[in-house]
């Protein structure tokens, strides 16, 4: 069970990554690798934050803030100085693995004994426990501190979720769709496209940061590294909730991307358990997205080859 828990509890915090890259990826168009260096800058503000004394709550809103800041350098390189997408955020992630070493002052900054956005809910469950240091859970004693985490995860993630969905059905959030569908449209309503790119990226990083913010409170500490590889992460979500729920609308994506996620770490902490080595993590993380990738298209392609039989038949 505590695997279970571990793995949902991740999966929600990453889900904030993944509907970061929906933004990009999906509906603006736009290849953003700067989600490997912006997750790490959540992580570092919050880690420095917190062990300075600052509020988690508020620590974790200051690394939203600045993940918006990287995405928004983005979208001014690709924009203003009419960089290539791809070479725009390599350029960001890049320079923000000096900023992170700077911010942290070392490559690891540990989070042991410090408060979380979660401590609340931990005091509040350990009222209900009586101070118990697990709590019972389908016959599965979980520990207090797990379940407060895993539901204070599930509760950002809900809230953030249904803003962002709420948000992309507005008249700002439809043009920044129509962005990445009909550049020629939008430009011809008088909107300029310029502007919502570089806001898409910086409420796509806004949120991949703030995942990263979570991330690092979970896990006890902010490491420089941290990032590397999240776009394929985030990449895999999408395509697996894609496969799972269709495109059919904004809250079936936006829910879809979420269960992605999960599954998708499910996958992964199973793979772990069944002696998985570490090492190898990111070698079977690529073999995930690849199959993510390939199944849809080769499920296709039997399905239309079985028709076709049937009918000759």
């Amino acid at each position: 069970m505590n695997l279970v828990i571990g793995a949902f509890t991740i999966g929600l915090i990453l889900s904030l990554l993944s509907l970061g890259m929906l933004i990009s990826f999906r509906m603006i168009r736009f290849t953003d690798i700067t989600v490997d260096g912006s997750l790490t800058l959540g992580a570092a503000i919050t880690a420095v934050l917190i062990a300075a004394g600052w509020s988690p709550l508020l620590a974790t809103m200051v690394a939203f803030v600045a993940g918006m800041l990287a995405g928004s350098v983005t979208g001014l390189l690709y924009t203003r100085f009419k960089i290539q997408e791809i070479l725009s955020g390599i350029l960001v992630m890049t320079a923000l693995y000096s900023v992170n070493l700077r911010i942290m002052g070392r490559s690891n900054v540990p989070l042991l004994d410090t408060a979380t956005v979660s401590l609340p809910l931990q005091h509040l469950l350990s009222q209900m426990t009586d101070g118990e240091r697990y709590i019972l859970l389908f016959g599965w004693q979980v520990p207090v501190v797990d379940m407060a985490a895993f539901l204070s995860s599930l509760l950002l993630c809900a809230v953030f979720a249904w803003m962002l969905s709420r948000f992309l059905q507005t008249h700002f959030g439809t043009v920044l769709r129509a962005t990445g569908n009909n550049v020629q449209m939008v430009r011809a309503q008088g909107i300029n496209n310029n502007m919502m790119v570089v806001f898409s990226l910086a409420l796509s990083n806004g949120l991949v940061a703030l995942s990263g913010a979570l991330l690092a409170q979970y896990q006890g500490f902010a490491d420089v590294q941290m990032g590397i590889g999240m776009m394929v992460w985030g990449l895999a979500s999408i395509i697996i909730g894609e496969a799972l729920v269709g495109k059919s609308g904004i809250g079936i994506a936006i829910a879809g991307t979420i269960f992605g996620t999960i599954l998708f770490r499910l996958l992964i902490a199973i793979a772990l358990r069944w002696g998985l080595n570490p090492n190898d993590l990111k070698l079977v993380t690529a073999l995930f997205v690849f199959l993510a990738l390939v199944a849809p298209r080769w499920f296709k392609f039997v399905h239309v080859k079985i028709n076709k039989k049937s009918k000759h038949a």
